[in-house]
């Protein structure tokens, strides 16, 4: 994170418009594709690599190599679908009946997962976000949240799509560009394919020594070591019929500071997911009660995130955003070989 002047966050909140003219420039008119049920779709390509986005939620919707999909997508009219794809804020994940104390006050965000009594994946899974810049291989998209009941707070998204030889990359710039201190943590929801009826023979590494407990809620109850359990992933083997809806931490980081999830598919295709030092958390989810009618196990999220789960509620990874203040955090998919 760092700290930014108040002059450039009040020009991130009020778009790339205002931005460009207060640095002297011309506005860009970013072309739009084409208008769906999930908001304008933004194609992105770069030799072998083509990405969709999709305006609502900032959706990664389809990553296609040599033109073959490798995500598990669905139609752009179509909003029955759960999260896949979705960018997740401003937190990721469940808050325990969606209750928390933020700088001495009690708040109460809306509860949207009432068999759980749960407040799921923030509140912005169904607004748009507006263009800033499109090019053949990047879409720049921005989003002003304003403060809602039980979230007073204000802040400024900028989020960024490119593709190049290796793969497809998010990168997600958050500020806070209200009064106070404000609570944060995002996630992506992204499924890759099995590549196969189901992902039971995709091999599969997760770098990650530690998993966490939860009750009948999905709620964290604390932490245990992967050593000697079925979540001991750290060396790639066949995932079978392992079922997770799991939350992972401790994660094992490459030279450069990333942490590698790879899965071998057996229509051997090798993919990588790789997050940045902001993602200190990934939570697996092996799509075993689909929210639609598509088949069980026909596609694995590994969900980038920047806190646990009821971080609001813990603590556990929460960013606390000063006003004028920016958090930044970058992830991606590619192929290995």
């Amino acid at each position: 994170m760092r700290r930014i002047t108040r002059r450039t966050a009040l020009a991130t909140a009020a778009g790339a418009t205002t931005a460009a003219a207060l640095t002297g420039q011309a506005a860009a008119q970013p072309p739009s594709g084409p208008q769906t049920a999930n908001g304008r779709l933004y194609e992105i390509r770069s030799g072998r690599q083509r990405a969709v986005v999709a305006g609502v939620a900032a959706t990664l919707l389809s990553w296609q190599v040599d033109g073959k999909e490798l995500l598990l997508t669905h139609s752009a009219d179509d909003v029955g679908e759960g999260y896949r794809g979705k960018t997740i804020l401003p937190w990721p994940n469940r808050i325990d009946h969606g209750r928390y104390t933020f700088g001495g006050e009690e708040l109460q965000v809306p509860i949207n997962e009432p068999e759980r009594d749960a407040a799921l994946h923030g509140l912005m899974n169904f607004v748009e976000w507006q263009p800033v810049q499109h090019r053949p291989d990047k879409v720049v998209l921005d989003y002003l949240l304003h403060p809602h009941y039980g979230y007073p707070f204000q802040l400024a998204f900028q989020i960024e799509y490119a593709v190049d030889a290796s793969g497809v990359r998010s990168t997600l710039s958050a500020t806070n560009v209200g009064r106070t201190n404000a609570p944060f943590g995002t996630a992506n929801h992204t499924y890759l394919a099995a590549g196969g009826n189901r992902i039971d023979d995709i091999a599969f590494e997760l770098p990650a020594s530690t998993y966490y407990l939860v009750n009948d809620r999905l709620i964290p109850t604390g932490k245990e070591s992967v050593e000697g359990t079925q979540y001991d992933f750290r060396s790639s083997h066949r995932i079978g019929s392992t079922e997770m809806d799991t939350a992972f931490t401790d994660l094992r980081r490459e030279p450069d500071g990333t942490a590698v999830v790879r899965f071998n598919r057996p229509d051997g295709v090798r993919a990588e997911l790789w997050v940045d030092q902001t993602h200190r958390y990934l939570q697996v989810y092996t799509d075993d009660s689909p929210s639609t009618d598509r088949p069980p196990r026909a596609g694995i999220t590994v969900e980038p995130m920047t806190c646990a789960p009821n971080a609001f509620v813990t603590g556990d990874g929460l960013i606390t955003l000063r006003p004028g203040e920016e958090h930044r955090g970058s992830w991606g998919y590619r192929i290995s070989n």
